[in-house]
């Protein structure tokens, strides 16, 4: 689990956004929206084959 501890006179939009950043280095966001719907093994291949021509 990632988590961001806030600092003594941090403003939370700060720690908001250091935890975003945080999330995207891991690739946690990116994860949970791939996972939210279930995708076919054939759009699987097809949305990897999309990325690697990229």
């Amino acid at each position: 689990m990632t988590e961001v501890r806030v600092k003594k006179g941090e403003v939370v939009d700060r720690a908001l956004r250091r935890l975003k950043k945080k999330l995207d280095k891991e690739g946690t966001l990116k994860d949970l929206r791939n996972r939210r719907h279930y995708e076919k093994p054939s759009e699987k291949k097809r949305r990897t084959r999309k990325q690697r021509r990229r």
